[in-house]
């Protein structure tokens, strides 16, 4: 890997009189394989806020995840997540403090476990939950499916749950492991729409549980972004472009450009909603 840039000081936020690193801190990240694929990233996200990674397919969504994550090495810049760096750290431990639900996972769930042996495996980071497992284990992944409101189908197998429930358990089986940081990976892929509105008012729910861990969204819909996510990374081919309060990024001048079409942005009630024009294209 090249040479890291400087890492600027990060904002100082007191909790209980100490000064908390951000839960990311991205500085000139740069990813190339045979041609670039994220250029110049730079991106902070404070403890209290969570975010939505927005942008067309293609743009660097599931490049930037993999890459925080430690599963696609930079080839430059700087990475720090939860106070460790890339490269100084142990990425695999690091793991542990981050929950991941993606269609990835969805699809190598044992299709005869059950939603709560699914939990459980979260505390061990695996997948297909064999042998014993102890009555503390059990008494807080029935604690974790009370917050995921998903208490009824404890006994169920994977096999038998709609998709909607699949990514609730998902949810389920990440906190088990009492994350810092839960990366929602395009959690609605797959949803009709009346599941999606479901799941989404589940997502606002969680986000504002006292307690809850700085969540990610991944996304390139409007409509899935409630109102308790505080801040917008938008992507367009491989770099930033724009970032921060969800009001001042999320206009229909940015998501134009972003989607390469012209868009009209609707806010009502606190939801969005994209009305696409066929008509032309939008150079980023």
């Amino acid at each position: 890997m090249k040479k890291s840039l400087a890492h600027p000081e990060a904002p100082a936020k007191l909790a209980r009189g100490r000064i908390q690193p951000p839960v990311v801190a991205i500085n000139g990240l740069v990813v190339e394989r045979d041609a670039p694929i994220l250029k110049s990233i730079d991106w902070r996200v404070a403890r209290g806020e969570h975010w939505v990674i927005l942008g067309a397919n293609g743009s660097g969504k599931t490049s930037m995840l993999s890459t925080l994550t430690g599963y696609m090495p930079p080839t430059a810049g700087e990475i720090v997540l939860l106070g460790e760096t890339y490269g100084r750290s142990d990425w695999r431990e690091l793991r542990k403090r981050v929950g991941i639900t993606s269609s990835a996972i969805l699809n190598l769930m044992e299709g005869h476990e059950t939603a709560l042996s699914a939990v459980i495996s979260g505390r061990h980071a695996m997948l297909g939950m064999w042998g014993d497992t102890g009555a503390d284990e059990r008494a807080e992944a029935m604690r974790i499916l009370r917050q995921i409101e998903a208490v009824h189908l404890r006994d169920r197998p994977w096999r038998f749950l709609s998709q909607g429930e699949r990514q609730r358990i998902l949810i389920g089986r990440a906190l088990m492991a009492r994350p810092e940081l839960l990366i929602l990976d395009e959690p609605c892929a797959g949803l009709d729409p009346v599941a999606r509105e479901h799941f989404v008012q589940f997502l606002e729910r969680l986000a504002r549980r006292r307690g809850a861990p700085t969540l990610l969204l991944v996304t390139h819909h409007v409509e899935e972004i409630m109102p308790a996510f505080s801040h917008v990374l938008v992507l367009a081919g491989g770099r930033v472009l724009a970032q921060g309060p969800k009001p001042r990024v999320l206009t229909s001048a940015t998501l134009s450009r972003a989607f390469g079409a012209p868009v009209r942005l609707r806010l009502k009630a606190g939801r969005y909603s994209l009305a696409v024009s066929p008509s032309a294209r939008v150079v980023i």
